[in-house]
């Protein structure tokens, strides 16, 4: 069974982070491993505090987890802090990641922030350059790019930036645009690719970023190149979404195990 790590935050509701990545990759056919970087107090409406662990901790479950298993992908989510992001890229570097996905999770459904400011620049420089993929949403590739995103034409101008950051595929995820809502916008460098998505009017899609991110991780670890990976993550979240739960008094999670009957 291929093996893949999450390096992300905790959500205390289980809709995003760690609890979403595990749930994610284990409904597409992999074992998951995680090394979490913050617990936050979460639920479907807001988080109200963050406790980011030390750095010693978090480099201690990511070498434990390499000194043991094959590690065949790696995800990462909430990492906070520019020196949890620093650590995390000192330790991915000599494992050679073939497969690294790069959420760079910076502010939750609610509006709350997740990536301090000086964190992003560290992101760019010492993380994304170690990518095989970026998955940003509208906000994250605007913020990474400095370019105002409402159109596919928009995000393919950002996905340019982004892309010489170092990484080798750009995925902007288009659920927030304002034309061709759903559809996302993958970049090599060379050529585009879009993945012309439904859009589903709910507002139960909390940890659909996470979801998305760790399906795409699960495929890659499974062997498929990234656009069959993505394609495949894409409608696996899409299904996760249209079976959302409306559980909690805000907005409520994707349904991870949507095709096990109750």
């Amino acid at each position: 069974m291929k093996q893949v790590l999450t390096i992300a935050g905790s959500d205390s509701g289980g809709g995003a982070g760690i609890q979403a990545d595990i749930k994610a990759m284990s409904a597409n056919g992999v074992y998951a491993m995680s090394a979490i970087t913050a617990v936050t107090a979460q639920n479907t409406e807001e988080v109200t505090d963050v406790f980011e662990l030390p750095v010693s901790i978090i480099a201690a479950q990511i070498d434990a987890v390499f000194d043991d298993f094959e590690v065949s992908a790696v995800k990462t989510g909430m990492l906070s802090s520019a020196e949890i992001v620093r650590v995390v890229a000192k330790l991915l570097k000599p494992q050679n990641v073939a497969n690294l996905v790069v959420d760079p999770v910076m502010i939750s459904k609610s509006g709350h922030a997740l990536l301090k400011p000086d964190a992003i620049e560290a992101l760019m420089k010492e993380l994304i350059p170690l990518a095989l993929v970026v998955t940003p949403n509208i906000h994250e590739a605007q913020q990474l790019s400095g370019v105002e995103i409402k159109t596919l034409p928009d995000a393919r101008k950002a996905a340019k930036i982004i892309r010489k950051m170092g990484c080798k595929y750009v995925l902007i995820k288009g659920g927030h645009l304002l034309t061709d809502r759903g559809s996302d916008v993958l970049y090599d460098g060379q050529f585009f690719e879009v993945f012309k998505g439904e859009f589903i009017n709910t507002p139960h899609t909390h940890g659909t970023g996470c979801t998305y991110a760790s399906a795409i991780a699960a495929h890659l670890a499974l062997g498929k190149p990234l656009s069959q990976a993505v394609k495949a993550a894409k409608a696996y979240t899409t299904e996760a979404i249209r079976h959302g739960l409306a559980i909690g008094h805000g907005k409520g999670p994707t349904n991870h195990f949507y095709f096990l009957k109750p």
